[in-house]
């Protein structure tokens, strides 16, 4: 029988498995700093605003704006520290890699939603407090930094119980070997 490769079959056969955990990775940073590029752009449309309403009224610009349109950027070492753990068991055990490709493909997505929702709700947060803050006079830092924090919280709970996941996962395996090589076989033929 005569078959013809599709992209998948010919990555497969050619890469393996291990791609599917890289891609993972890469969306824990992926997603995490896309997450965190729409929160810092909200905040800071909201703060230009801000600014050229008190430039035309003559007051002195809030330096208080920066650290609230700023605060989204943290998602996206968040998604780094995961995406640099899971590069580390890929490299340090590529076995676990393989035999855990949905565990890894999963942390890695999850890991970059959790973190792009963390920073896009937190950039939100940050646009409304800063037209609060312009409209009240200054008023209400705290308040916003607060709400910012929750939801911070949100992106570092993610990141703690996603990277405990990776760790429970590599105190549990075991040298795969042929196994592995099985598993490449089976799976690409079953695709292919």
């Amino acid at each position: 029988m005569n078959m013809t490769m599709t992209p998948l079959c010919s990555m497969l056969a050619t890469s393996g498995w291990p791609f599917v955990s890289q891609f993972g990775a890469a969306m824990a940073l992926g997603l995490a700093a896309f997450g965190s590029a729409v929160g810092i752009g909200m905040a800071g449309r909201a703060a230009a605003g801000a600014w050229a309403k008190e430039a035309k009224a003559g007051q002195t610009l809030r330096f208080t704006y920066i650290i609230l349109l700023g605060l989204p950027l943290s998602q996206t070492l968040y998604g780094f520290i995961v995406m640099n753990k899971l590069g580390d068991v890929m490299t340090t055990n590529p076995a676990l890699a393989v035999t855990n490709v949905g565990m890894m493909l999963s942390v890695g997505l999850a890991t970059g939603i959790a973190e792009m929702l963390s920073a896009w709700m937190q950039g939100l947060i940050g646009a409304a407090g800063i037209r609060a803050m312009s409209d009240g006079e200054g008023k209400g830092f705290a308040f916003i930094i607060i709400a910012m924090g929750i939801v911070e919280t949100v992106g570092i709970f993610a990141m703690v119980f996603l990277l405990g996941l990776i760790t429970k996962a590599e105190a549990v395996a075991e040298p795969a070997g042929e196994a592995v090589s099985m598993l490449y076989s089976n799976v690409t033929a079953l695709l292919c």
